[in-house]
């Protein structure tokens, strides 16, 4: 027996061989020498959404995936970190973290231990625009799963004793950012181009002074306000349908009682009449925090599609420009990049990055360079290489049910077609270099940026003011100028 099988051992051996210095037709046919051609992109197709609408204005929007026996919800509650008190910034994170912590009817511990049996998963979020809780259930515990599920949305009590374990661990946190120089100067940098009067110049996660004044009483009043079915948007996707899930949704949402929700305005952010250079001292600081833009544009821009093109080409991939200078060139980072953050009103353009002490002075020039140079027409080549990018890139955010509920979350936000994923690819595809150079000119000004650097000031100060790009001036940790 142990011969027959030492045999075949030796059988199976040699055939592997073979197949291996042996190539089959296919492989033989493969050119190496030159880098595989991309294909063109595939479209993308989302399942058809339905929408309904319950008696208390709340809408929902359903899409169908019967492939696997699992569901996804998703609650978008339309009021944010815009929507905080001048005084209590971070109260709106604060509530989202504090929604599993305790409801009339559960303790923190019940939530957590049901979310554990049901094999479940549960949580929430909040950013400028909104506020989400997210539910992840096989559709076998789906009517428990749901149950919970709109217990956290309808009911928290933010309970005093959890409150304050969760105040702590945010102080906590607070503190620890201080030392770090990238947080500081993401901090401190939206203060600069908007202020501190405006909610966009504020910290959506707070400061140890808002954080510290925060009762719960805040947090029952923020949800009282900006909570209701009005507005808001359950999304749900997977195997389930519309009439299921309104039915299921009016059972447990359908007393939620609609109310008016106060009007939040942002104002615009603030235009520097010259490049200015703000620097905060970070002692003995290794690397220099760098932040560079100005304020950018609304989700609702028309410009959107030839944005993304021209800001992928600038920062917006590992092959953009400023990562292939910053890091692959030059050896100054880890990394660069630049983006738009396109909110409900005109969010940050930011071109960032973590250099080496020494090369602060050099990496400025650098940026410089290609914050001009993108105003300029983007060669076809590169053109046609950025767009594919984002075309064949955009596929891998729809393949979960999760994915796709997320991404219906800003279909519902801000407005946009309910098919509007369907034409995407086309749109990139669409882009001109004519558009491209036009939004490079119009949003972004070299002579116009605010120019953050968290660094070393004594090492870096002399080399920076050297370059003449614009006025140095001062700030501390907090924003604060200095003198």
């Amino acid at each position: 027996m142990r011969h027959c099988i030492t045999k075949e051992l030796v059988a199976i051996a040699v055939l592997v061989a073979a197949l291996a210095v042996v190539p089959n037709a296919a492989q033989a046919q493969v050119d190496r020498s030159k880098p595989p051609v991309l294909g063109a992109p595939p479209a993308l197709h989302i399942p058809p959404v339905v929408v309904r609408e319950l008696s208390n204005g709340l809408k929902l929007m359903v899409v169908e995936r019967h492939n696997l026996p699992v569901a996804d919800f998703v609650l978008v509650i339309p009021s944010g970190a815009t929507a905080n008190p001048a005084d209590r910034a971070g109260v709106a994170d604060l509530v989202a973290n504090m929604l599993t912590e305790g409801t009339t009817t559960r303790s923190a511990l019940q939530i957590a231990d049901q979310t554990a049996y049901l094999g479940i998963s549960l949580y929430s979020s909040s950013g400028w625009d909104a506020t989400t809780i997210r539910l992840s259930t096989p559709t076998a515990q789906i009517d428990s799963a749901l149950a919970l599920f709109a217990d956290v949305a309808l009911r928290p009590s933010f309970p005093s004793a959890e409150f304050a374990r969760v105040k702590q661990e945010r102080l906590t946190a607070l503190l620890q950012l201080k030392d770090r120089g990238p947080a500081i100067a993401s901090l401190v940098y939206p203060t600069i181009l908007y202020g501190k009067d405006n909610p966009y110049g504020r910290s959506v996660v707070g400061t140890e002074t808002s954080v510290g004044a925060m009762t719960a009483a805040d947090l029952s009043a923020f949800y009282r306000s900006y909570f209701a079915p009005n507005g808001a948007t359950l999304i749900a996707v997977g195997d389930v349908t519309p009439a299921e899930v309104e039915r299921k949704v009016s059972a447990l949402f359908g007393g939620w009682p609609r109310k008016a929700v106060p009007a939040v305005k942002v104002g615009a952010g603030l235009v520097a009449p010259v490049t200015t250079i703000y620097l905060i001292d970070k002692p003995g600081a290794a690397q220099s925090s760098f932040r560079i833009g100005s304020v950018g544009v609304a989700r609702s821009t028309p410009d959107y599609f030839p944005i993304e093109v021209m800001n992928t080409a600038l920062g917006g991939s590992f092959t953009s420009r400023l990562n292939q200078v910053l890091r692959e060139d030059k050896g100054y980072t880890y990394g660069a990049s630049s983006r738009f953050d396109m909110r409900k009103y005109g969010g940050l353009f930011t071109a960032s990055a973590e250099i080496v002490s020494a090369k602060s002075d050099s990496a400025l020039i650098d940026f410089m360079k290609q914050l001009r140079s993108i105003r300029d027409t983007i060669p076809e080549t590169e053109l046609s290489k950025t767009k594919r990018y984002l075309q064949l890139e955009l596929p891998s955010a729809f393949e979960t049910t999760g994915e796709i509920a997320m991404r219906l979350g800003d279909v519902a936000l801000y407005g946009l077609p309910l098919d509007y994923y369907n034409h995407v690819v086309d749109q990139i595809g669409a882009v001109t270099q004519g558009e491209a150079q036009r939004v490079g000119t119009k949003y972004i000004d070299p002579d116009h940026l605010t120019v953050l650097i968290v660094g070393d000031r004594k090492s870096i100060e002399g080399p920076i003011k050297a370059l003449n790009i614009g006025p140095v001036v001062f700030r501390d940790t907090n924003g604060n100028p200095i003198q």
